[in-house]
Protein backbone atom coordinates (compact mmCIF):
# COMPACT_ATOMS: atom_id res chain seq x y z
CA UNK A 1 0.00 0.00 0.00
CA UNK A 2 0.77 3.52 -0.68
CA UNK A 3 2.23 5.75 2.29
CA UNK A 4 1.68 9.31 2.86
CA UNK A 5 5.55 9.74 1.84
CA UNK A 6 4.82 8.36 -1.83
CA UNK A 7 6.36 4.99 -0.67
CA UNK A 8 5.14 1.81 -1.28
CA UNK A 9 4.69 -0.46 1.93
CA UNK A 10 3.88 -3.96 2.15
CA UNK A 11 0.15 -4.12 3.38
CA UNK A 12 -0.22 -6.22 6.71
CA UNK A 13 -0.86 -9.90 5.95
CA UNK A 14 -3.87 -11.30 8.56
CA UNK A 15 -3.64 -14.57 7.47
CA UNK A 16 -1.05 -17.23 6.87
CA UNK A 17 -0.16 -17.71 3.07
CA UNK A 18 -1.07 -21.36 3.22
CA UNK A 19 -4.78 -20.08 3.52
CA UNK A 20 -5.13 -18.37 0.06
CA UNK A 21 -2.13 -18.52 -1.77
CA UNK A 22 -3.67 -17.00 -4.99
CA UNK A 23 -4.81 -13.75 -2.59
CA UNK A 24 -1.02 -13.53 -1.76
CA UNK A 25 0.26 -13.70 -4.53
CA UNK A 26 -1.92 -11.38 -6.26
CA UNK A 27 -1.08 -8.58 -3.34
CA UNK A 28 2.31 -9.11 -3.48
CA UNK A 29 2.47 -8.45 -7.36
CA UNK A 30 0.07 -5.65 -6.77
CA UNK A 31 2.88 -4.32 -4.01
CA UNK A 32 5.61 -5.08 -6.35
CA UNK A 33 3.86 -3.35 -9.41
CA UNK A 34 3.29 -0.30 -7.99
CA UNK A 35 6.93 0.64 -6.93
CA UNK A 36 8.68 -0.49 -10.56
CA UNK A 37 5.20 1.49 -11.70
CA UNK A 38 6.77 4.56 -9.66
CA UNK A 39 10.18 3.87 -10.57
CA UNK A 40 10.24 4.05 -14.07
CA UNK A 41 7.08 6.59 -14.86
CA UNK A 42 9.70 9.12 -13.01
CA UNK A 43 12.23 8.40 -15.85
CA UNK A 44 9.70 10.01 -18.56
CA UNK A 45 5.56 10.86 -18.33
CA UNK A 46 5.89 9.17 -21.70
CA UNK A 47 5.72 5.28 -19.99
CA UNK A 48 2.78 6.10 -18.47
CA UNK A 49 0.40 4.37 -21.21
CA UNK A 50 2.65 1.70 -22.08
CA UNK A 51 3.25 0.89 -18.00
CA UNK A 52 -0.28 1.54 -17.22
CA UNK A 53 -1.11 -1.42 -19.59
CA UNK A 54 1.70 -4.15 -18.88
CA UNK A 55 0.50 -3.48 -15.13
CA UNK A 56 -3.41 -3.90 -15.49
CA UNK A 57 -2.82 -7.11 -17.60
CA UNK A 58 -0.61 -8.97 -15.69
CA UNK A 59 -3.46 -8.20 -12.19
CA UNK A 60 -6.23 -8.78 -14.26
CA UNK A 61 -7.92 -12.11 -13.07
CA UNK A 62 -5.28 -14.61 -13.65
CA UNK A 63 -5.53 -17.71 -12.08
CA UNK A 64 -1.64 -17.81 -10.17
CA UNK A 65 -1.22 -21.46 -10.82
CA UNK A 66 2.50 -21.47 -11.22
CA UNK A 67 3.21 -19.35 -8.25
CA UNK A 68 0.46 -21.79 -6.75
CA UNK A 69 2.36 -25.15 -7.42
CA UNK A 70 5.54 -23.32 -6.45
CA UNK A 71 4.18 -22.65 -2.66
CA UNK A 72 3.07 -25.87 -2.64
CA UNK A 73 6.09 -27.68 -3.60
CA UNK A 74 8.31 -25.18 -1.45
CA UNK A 75 5.40 -25.83 1.61
CA UNK A 76 5.88 -29.56 0.88
CA UNK A 77 9.44 -30.18 1.34
CA UNK A 78 8.95 -28.62 4.96
CA UNK A 79 9.40 -24.75 4.30
CA UNK A 80 8.39 -22.54 6.53
CA UNK A 81 4.11 -20.88 6.02
CA UNK A 82 5.55 -17.46 6.55
CA UNK A 83 8.28 -17.22 4.62
CA UNK A 84 7.36 -13.89 2.58
CA UNK A 85 10.71 -14.02 0.76
CA UNK A 86 9.92 -17.59 -0.87
CA UNK A 87 6.34 -15.88 -1.71
CA UNK A 88 8.03 -12.68 -3.25
CA UNK A 89 10.21 -15.29 -5.43
CA UNK A 90 7.54 -17.26 -6.65
CA UNK A 91 4.90 -14.52 -7.47
CA UNK A 92 7.76 -13.49 -10.20
CA UNK A 93 6.60 -16.58 -12.06
CA UNK A 94 3.15 -14.55 -12.80
CA UNK A 95 5.47 -12.12 -15.14
CA UNK A 96 7.08 -15.04 -16.81
CA UNK A 97 3.54 -15.86 -17.54
CA UNK A 98 2.37 -11.97 -18.93
CA UNK A 99 5.72 -12.27 -21.25
CA UNK A 100 4.36 -15.62 -22.30
CA UNK A 101 0.58 -14.07 -22.74
CA UNK A 102 1.52 -11.04 -24.44
CA UNK A 103 3.81 -12.42 -27.19
CA UNK A 104 1.23 -15.31 -27.75
CA UNK A 105 -1.26 -13.17 -28.58
CA UNK A 106 0.53 -11.22 -30.58
CA UNK A 107 1.89 -14.60 -32.58
CA UNK A 108 -1.53 -16.12 -32.99
CA UNK A 109 -3.26 -12.43 -33.64
CA UNK A 110 -5.64 -12.86 -30.82
CA UNK A 111 -7.48 -9.96 -30.75
CA UNK A 112 -8.86 -11.00 -26.99
CA UNK A 113 -7.56 -12.34 -23.73
CA UNK A 114 -9.58 -12.82 -20.58
CA UNK A 115 -12.60 -10.51 -21.75
CA UNK A 116 -10.38 -7.65 -23.16
CA UNK A 117 -8.25 -6.49 -26.00
CA UNK A 118 -5.16 -7.88 -25.84
CA UNK A 119 -2.08 -5.54 -25.50
CA UNK A 120 -1.19 -5.19 -29.49
CA UNK A 121 -4.51 -4.26 -30.36
CA UNK A 122 -5.15 -2.14 -27.64
CA UNK A 123 -1.61 -0.21 -28.76
CA UNK A 124 -3.15 -0.27 -31.94
CA UNK A 125 -6.17 1.74 -31.07
CA UNK A 126 -4.28 3.94 -29.21
CA UNK A 127 -2.16 4.81 -32.02
CA UNK A 128 -5.31 5.55 -34.08
CA UNK A 129 -7.04 7.22 -31.45
CA UNK A 130 -4.34 10.31 -31.62
CA UNK A 131 -3.69 10.01 -34.75
CA UNK A 132 0.16 9.39 -35.01
CA UNK A 133 2.44 8.49 -38.03
CA UNK A 134 2.94 5.30 -39.24
CA UNK A 135 1.58 1.86 -39.34
CA UNK A 136 -0.77 1.26 -35.96
CA UNK A 137 -0.47 -2.37 -37.04
CA UNK A 138 3.56 -2.01 -36.69
CA UNK A 139 2.87 0.41 -33.29
CA UNK A 140 0.96 -2.24 -31.63
CA UNK A 141 3.55 -4.92 -32.53
CA UNK A 142 6.02 -3.22 -31.09
CA UNK A 143 4.66 -2.41 -27.80
CA UNK A 144 3.61 -5.78 -27.45
CA UNK A 145 6.94 -6.99 -28.04
CA UNK A 146 8.86 -4.50 -25.24
CA UNK A 147 6.11 -4.95 -23.20
CA UNK A 148 6.69 -8.61 -23.41
CA UNK A 149 10.45 -8.26 -22.59
CA UNK A 150 9.93 -5.82 -19.55
CA UNK A 151 7.60 -8.24 -18.12
CA UNK A 152 10.30 -10.68 -18.31
CA UNK A 153 12.64 -8.59 -17.03
CA UNK A 154 10.52 -7.67 -13.98
CA UNK A 155 10.48 -11.06 -13.11
CA UNK A 156 13.77 -12.07 -12.75
CA UNK A 157 14.26 -8.10 -10.92
CA UNK A 158 11.40 -9.97 -8.76
CA UNK A 159 12.82 -13.03 -8.35
CA UNK A 160 16.52 -11.61 -7.59
CA UNK A 161 15.30 -8.52 -5.38
CA UNK A 162 13.13 -10.77 -3.46
CA UNK A 163 14.79 -11.31 0.22
CA UNK A 164 15.82 -14.82 -0.31
CA UNK A 165 19.59 -15.63 0.68
CA UNK A 166 22.19 -16.34 -1.33
CA UNK A 167 22.23 -20.10 -0.78
CA UNK A 168 18.54 -20.50 -1.61
CA UNK A 169 18.62 -18.24 -4.90
CA UNK A 170 21.93 -20.39 -5.91
CA UNK A 171 19.26 -23.33 -5.57
CA UNK A 172 16.25 -21.95 -7.31
CA UNK A 173 18.55 -20.57 -10.02
CA UNK A 174 18.73 -23.61 -12.21
CA UNK A 175 14.52 -23.69 -12.31
CA UNK A 176 14.01 -20.58 -12.73
CA UNK A 177 16.45 -20.45 -15.61
CA UNK A 178 15.57 -23.39 -16.90
CA UNK A 179 11.71 -22.28 -16.94
CA UNK A 180 12.31 -19.32 -18.89
CA UNK A 181 14.31 -20.89 -22.18
CA UNK A 182 11.72 -23.76 -21.96
CA UNK A 183 8.57 -21.78 -22.38
CA UNK A 184 10.64 -19.17 -25.20
CA UNK A 185 11.54 -22.43 -26.32
CA UNK A 186 8.16 -24.04 -26.75
CA UNK A 187 6.73 -21.01 -28.22
CA UNK A 188 8.89 -21.04 -31.12
CA UNK A 189 8.02 -25.11 -31.70
CA UNK A 190 4.61 -24.09 -31.56
CA UNK A 191 4.77 -21.69 -34.37
CA UNK A 192 6.81 -23.68 -36.21
CA UNK A 193 4.47 -26.37 -35.93
CA UNK A 194 2.06 -24.83 -37.49
CA UNK A 195 3.75 -23.68 -40.64
CA UNK A 196 5.15 -26.43 -41.09
CA UNK A 197 1.78 -28.25 -40.80
CA UNK A 198 3.26 -31.28 -38.51
CA UNK A 199 -0.40 -33.37 -38.18
CA UNK A 200 1.15 -35.81 -36.04
CA UNK A 201 -0.09 -36.29 -32.64
CA UNK A 202 3.52 -36.55 -31.18
CA UNK A 203 4.58 -33.08 -32.39
CA UNK A 204 1.54 -31.58 -30.73
CA UNK A 205 2.95 -33.27 -27.33
CA UNK A 206 6.06 -32.36 -27.40
CA UNK A 207 4.77 -29.03 -27.81
CA UNK A 208 2.66 -29.31 -24.69
CA UNK A 209 5.40 -30.15 -22.55
CA UNK A 210 7.75 -28.08 -23.39
CA UNK A 211 5.23 -25.15 -24.07
CA UNK A 212 3.30 -25.42 -21.41
CA UNK A 213 3.64 -28.10 -18.83
CA UNK A 214 7.50 -27.24 -17.57
CA UNK A 215 7.04 -23.80 -16.70
CA UNK A 216 3.29 -24.13 -15.12
CA UNK A 217 3.92 -27.20 -13.27
CA UNK A 218 6.81 -29.05 -13.24
CA UNK A 219 9.13 -26.64 -13.21
CA UNK A 220 7.59 -24.04 -10.57
CA UNK A 221 7.32 -27.61 -8.34
CA UNK A 222 11.27 -28.17 -8.36
CA UNK A 223 11.57 -23.95 -7.59
CA UNK A 224 9.64 -24.18 -4.82
CA UNK A 225 10.82 -27.68 -3.62
CA UNK A 226 14.34 -26.85 -4.10
CA UNK A 227 14.62 -23.34 -2.57
CA UNK A 228 13.01 -25.79 0.97
CA UNK A 229 16.37 -28.02 0.59
CA UNK A 230 14.48 -31.11 -0.66
CA UNK A 231 16.53 -34.02 -1.71
CA UNK A 232 17.14 -34.85 -5.00
CA UNK A 233 14.12 -38.04 -4.97
CA UNK A 234 11.77 -35.91 -3.62
CA UNK A 235 11.97 -33.16 -6.13
CA UNK A 236 11.87 -35.51 -8.90
CA UNK A 237 8.47 -37.11 -7.59
CA UNK A 238 7.08 -33.55 -7.25
CA UNK A 239 8.68 -33.34 -11.46
CA UNK A 240 6.86 -36.42 -11.95
CA UNK A 241 4.04 -35.57 -10.61
CA UNK A 242 4.29 -31.75 -12.31
CA UNK A 243 4.67 -33.28 -15.98
CA UNK A 244 2.21 -35.26 -16.12
CA UNK A 245 -0.23 -32.23 -14.57
CA UNK A 246 1.55 -29.59 -16.81
CA UNK A 247 0.65 -31.85 -20.22
CA UNK A 248 -3.07 -32.52 -18.96
CA UNK A 249 -3.26 -29.14 -18.27
CA UNK A 250 -2.86 -28.11 -21.70
CA UNK A 251 -5.03 -30.83 -23.24
CA UNK A 252 -7.87 -29.41 -21.55
CA UNK A 253 -7.00 -25.58 -22.53
CA UNK A 254 -7.09 -27.66 -25.84
CA UNK A 255 -10.78 -28.86 -25.53
CA UNK A 256 -11.20 -25.24 -24.12
CA UNK A 257 -9.82 -23.85 -26.96
CA UNK A 258 -12.86 -25.43 -29.52
CA UNK A 259 -15.54 -26.48 -27.09
CA UNK A 260 -15.07 -23.45 -23.92
CA UNK A 261 -18.00 -21.19 -23.42
CA UNK A 262 -16.71 -17.80 -24.45
CA UNK A 263 -18.67 -16.05 -21.45
CA UNK A 264 -16.47 -18.04 -19.45
CA UNK A 265 -13.12 -18.56 -20.97
CA UNK A 266 -12.98 -14.90 -21.59
CA UNK A 267 -11.55 -15.86 -25.43
CA UNK A 268 -13.87 -16.39 -28.61
CA UNK A 269 -14.55 -20.45 -29.46
CA UNK A 270 -12.65 -22.03 -31.88
CA UNK A 271 -9.71 -19.36 -31.55
CA UNK A 272 -7.88 -22.43 -31.57
CA UNK A 273 -8.67 -23.36 -35.12
CA UNK A 274 -8.61 -20.24 -36.06
CA UNK A 275 -4.87 -19.63 -35.31
CA UNK A 276 -4.31 -22.70 -37.01
CA UNK A 277 -3.02 -24.30 -33.78
CA UNK A 278 -2.30 -28.21 -34.49
CA UNK A 279 -2.82 -29.52 -31.07
CA UNK A 280 -3.35 -32.86 -29.83
CA UNK A 281 -7.50 -32.59 -30.01
CA UNK A 282 -7.04 -31.30 -33.70
CA UNK A 283 -4.08 -34.02 -34.74
CA UNK A 284 -6.27 -37.13 -33.46
CA UNK A 285 -9.40 -35.86 -35.39
CA UNK A 286 -7.41 -35.68 -38.67
CA UNK A 287 -5.68 -38.98 -37.82
CA UNK A 288 -9.27 -40.38 -37.00
CA UNK A 289 -12.04 -38.75 -38.88
CA UNK A 290 -13.31 -39.41 -42.64
CA UNK A 291 -11.56 -38.26 -45.58
CA UNK A 292 -14.60 -35.91 -45.56
CA UNK A 293 -14.29 -34.82 -41.91
CA UNK A 294 -10.53 -34.35 -42.05
CA UNK A 295 -10.88 -31.88 -45.15
CA UNK A 296 -13.55 -29.75 -42.71
CA UNK A 297 -11.29 -29.97 -39.74
CA UNK A 298 -8.23 -29.13 -41.99
CA UNK A 299 -10.40 -26.22 -44.12
CA UNK A 300 -11.21 -24.37 -40.45
CA UNK A 301 -7.33 -24.15 -39.84
CA UNK A 302 -5.78 -20.97 -39.43
CA UNK A 303 -9.12 -18.62 -41.00
CA UNK A 304 -11.57 -16.61 -40.16
CA UNK A 305 -14.72 -18.99 -38.92
CA UNK A 306 -18.18 -18.44 -38.72
CA UNK A 307 -20.12 -19.98 -35.73
CA UNK A 308 -21.42 -22.10 -38.02
CA UNK A 309 -17.57 -23.31 -39.05
CA UNK A 310 -16.78 -24.20 -35.55
CA UNK A 311 -20.09 -25.89 -35.08
CA UNK A 312 -18.84 -28.39 -37.60
CA UNK A 313 -15.58 -28.62 -36.77
CA UNK A 314 -16.81 -29.36 -33.44
CA UNK A 315 -18.77 -32.39 -34.94
CA UNK A 316 -16.28 -33.99 -36.82
CA UNK A 317 -13.95 -34.13 -33.70
CA UNK A 318 -16.64 -35.13 -31.34
CA UNK A 319 -17.70 -38.06 -33.87
CA UNK A 320 -14.29 -39.12 -34.65
CA UNK A 321 -13.53 -40.23 -31.34
CA UNK A 322 -10.73 -37.05 -30.46
CA UNK A 323 -12.68 -35.48 -27.83
CA UNK A 324 -12.94 -39.11 -26.16
CA UNK A 325 -9.33 -40.07 -26.44
CA UNK A 326 -7.91 -36.55 -25.23
CA UNK A 327 -10.22 -36.60 -21.93
CA UNK A 328 -9.35 -40.61 -21.72
CA UNK A 329 -5.47 -38.89 -21.54
CA UNK A 330 -6.27 -36.93 -19.18
CA UNK A 331 -7.16 -39.11 -16.62
CA UNK A 332 -5.00 -41.31 -17.59
CA UNK A 333 -2.26 -38.61 -17.26
CA UNK A 334 -4.00 -37.63 -14.02
CA UNK A 335 -3.82 -40.96 -12.36
CA UNK A 336 -0.33 -41.30 -13.13
CA UNK A 337 0.79 -38.16 -11.34
CA UNK A 338 -1.03 -39.02 -8.51
CA UNK A 339 0.54 -42.02 -8.21
CA UNK A 340 3.59 -39.88 -8.18
CA UNK A 341 1.96 -38.04 -5.17
CA UNK A 342 1.17 -40.53 -3.37
CA UNK A 343 4.94 -41.52 -3.08
CA UNK A 344 6.59 -38.70 -2.20
CA UNK A 345 6.73 -37.90 1.16
CA UNK A 346 5.38 -34.30 1.44
CA UNK A 347 4.90 -31.86 4.58
CA UNK A 348 1.24 -31.60 5.15
CA UNK A 349 -0.87 -30.31 3.74
CA UNK A 350 0.90 -30.16 0.89
CA UNK A 351 0.15 -33.58 -0.35
CA UNK A 352 -4.41 -32.93 -0.02
CA UNK A 353 -3.60 -29.45 -1.91
CA UNK A 354 -1.81 -30.09 -4.20
CA UNK A 355 -4.31 -33.01 -5.39
CA UNK A 356 -6.99 -30.66 -4.98
CA UNK A 357 -4.80 -28.85 -7.49
CA UNK A 358 -4.48 -31.20 -10.21
CA UNK A 359 -8.26 -31.70 -10.13
CA UNK A 360 -9.02 -27.98 -10.48
CA UNK A 361 -6.52 -27.59 -13.19
CA UNK A 362 -7.62 -30.78 -15.42
CA UNK A 363 -11.44 -30.22 -14.52
CA UNK A 364 -11.21 -26.45 -15.30
CA UNK A 365 -14.00 -24.86 -17.37
CA UNK A 366 -11.62 -21.44 -18.39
Amino acid sequence: MLGDDGTVHPAPRTHTVDESVPAHVEQTLTEYLAAKQSTMASLTPELADALDSLVEFVLRGGKRIRPTFAWWGWRGAGGDPDAHAVLRAVSGLELIQACALVHDDLMDASAVRRGRPTVHVTFEALHRERGWLGSADRFGMAAAILLGDIALAWADDMFYSSGLTANRLAAASEPWQAMRSEMLAGQYLDILTQVEGDESPEAALRVARMKTAAYTVERPLQMGATLAGADPELVEQLREFGADIGVAFQLRDDLLGVFGDTEVTGKPAGDDLREGKRTLLVALGLRRATPAGADVLRSCLGRDLTAADVQRAREVLVESGAVAEVERRIDSLTSSAMRALAAADLAEPASDRLAELAVAATRRTR
